[in-house]
C-alpha cells in the first residue's frame, strides 16, 4: 500500500475544504467513509492518494420519512437501509437490490453514498499489472474492449472504455427517479441521481458530475403509485457476494389487468445504472403476460453493443426485464 496522511477533519466544511484544494481531478486527496470498496483500491495500488480524508462522524446517517417520500442520510449503511420497516414496506426494490449485493459483513459496514460511488468491478482496472486501462490512467489504452470482457458492459460504451458500473442500489434508485443532495464548499445542489454518473465518452476516469470538494449528503426517494410494487432481479455467477451479469429493477403501477406506469432500470449491462424509457413506454396499456412483455423488453436493445464474451448479456438482459416485471406485477 502506498503511504499517505490520514486526516480526520472537526466537520464537513473543514473535510470539503481539504478535498478541495487540488481541484475536480486531484488524485492526491480521496475521501473514505465505510471504506469498503477504498481500502481494497488502496491494498492494490489503484489509488495512490498522499491524503485520506476521513468522513466517519461527519455525514447524515438518519433515514426519514417526508410529506413526499424518503430521505436517507449518505452515511447510513446498507444494512440499515435494507432493515426500515419503511424501506421494506414501501420501497421494497431498494430492500431486495441491497440484499443481493455483497455479504453482511460488508453491508454492515458499507455506507449508502460510498456504495453509490464505488469504482467498477472490471479486472483490467482492478489490476495494475494491466497498464492500458483509460479509467485508472488516462490515454493509455482499454485492455477489455480486445480482451476477457464477460462482466462489461453493453450499454453505454466507447472506445475508451467498456467497463460496468457495479452498484445495485443504484439501478433500483434511478428506476425509483430517485434525486441526490450533494454539498460542497461553496453550494448545495439536488440532482436526479440518473444524471449524477456519466458516460465514458473520451474521459472515462471522470465517473460523476462531482465537483471539487464535493460529498453526497443524501438520497431522496419520492412517493410513488409505483413503488411499492416494485422487484430487483440480479442474474449472477454465484448466489452471494457477487456482481451483477444482469440486473433489473422494476416498478408498476398497475390498473385492473393493465400497466398503468412502469419504471424499469438496468444494471451489470451498462456504464451507469441504466434507464430504458422506451422499455416503459412500450410497457404502457400492456397485460402481464409473456408475449408482451418479451415484446417490450426488446426495446432495450436499442444501442446495444456486445463486445465478443459479452454478447450473451444483449438477450439474458431481456429475460431479466420480462422476470423482474413479472414478480413486480405479482404483488398485492
Amino acid at each position: 500500500m502506498h503511504p499517505f496522511t490520514l486526516e480526520r477533519p472537526k466537520d464537513l466544511p473543514a473535510a470539503m475544504a481539504m478535498r478541495a484544494q487540488g481541484g475536480r481531478n486531484d488524485a492526491t486527496t480521496e475521501y473514505i467513509a465505510g471504506g469498503t470498496d477504498m481500502i481494497q483500491l488502496l491494498q492494490e495500488n489503484v489509488r495512490r492518494p498522499q491524503r485520506v480524508v476521513a468522513l466517519a462522524g461527519l455525514l447524515d446517517s438518519r433515514i426519514e420519512s417526508e410529506r413526499d417520500g424518503l430521505r436517507i442520510g449518505a452515511a447510513s449503511t446498507m444494512a440499515e437501509v435494507a432493515a426500515h420497516a419503511t424501506v421494506v414496506k414501501e420501497f421494497p426494490v431498494i430492500a431486495e437490490a441491497l440484499l443481493n449485493s455483497a455479504s453482511p459483513q460488508v453491508r454492515n459496514q458499507a455506507t449508502i453514498g460510498g456504495n453509490l460511488l464505488q469504482r467498477t468491478r472490471c479486472p483490467y482496472f482492478r489490476d495494475v499489472g494491466y497498464t492500458a486501462c483509460n479509467k485508472r490512467t488516462p490515454e493509455s489504452g482499454c485492455a477489455a474492449i480486445s480482451g476477457e470482457n464477460r462482466w462489461h458492459a453493453v450499454l453505454g460504451t466507447s472506445d475508451q472504455c467498456i467497463a460496468a458500473h457495479a452498484s445495485d442500489l443504484a439501478v433500483a434508485l434511478v428506476a425509483l427517479d430517485a434525486r441526490v443532495e450533494l454539498r460542497g464548499p461553496t453550494r448545495q445542489r439536488t440532482m436526479r441521481l440518473v444524471d449524477f454518473h456519466r458516460l465514458p465518452g473520451t474521459t472515462p476516469h471522470i465517473e460523476s458530475v462531482l465537483e471539487a470538494g464535493e460529498v453526497i449528503a443524501a438520497i431522496h426517494i419520492p412517493a410513488s403509485r409505483v413503488a411499492r410494487r416494485s422487484s430487483y432481479v440480479k442474474v449472477r455467477d454465484r448466489a452471494s457476494f457477487e456482481f451483477a451479469l444482469v440486473s433489473c429493477a422494476a416498478a408498476l403501477d398497475i390498473d385492473e389487468d393493465r400497466i398503468r406506469e412502469a419504471r424499469v432500470a438496468l444494471g451489470g449491462v451498462g456504464t451507469k445504472p441504466w434507464r430504458v424509457p422506451r422499455v416503459e413506454s412500450a410497457l404502457r396499456g400492456a397485460r402481464i403476460e409473456a408475449q408482451s412483455l418479451r415484446r417490450a423488453a426488446e426495446q432495450a436493445t436499442q444501442g446495444a453493443k456486445g463486445y465478443g464474451h459479452n454478447d450473451f448479456k444483449i438477450e439474458l438482459m431481456q429475460r431479466a426485464i420480462v422476470r423482474a416485471i413479472e414478480t413486480a406485477g405479482a404483488r398485492a
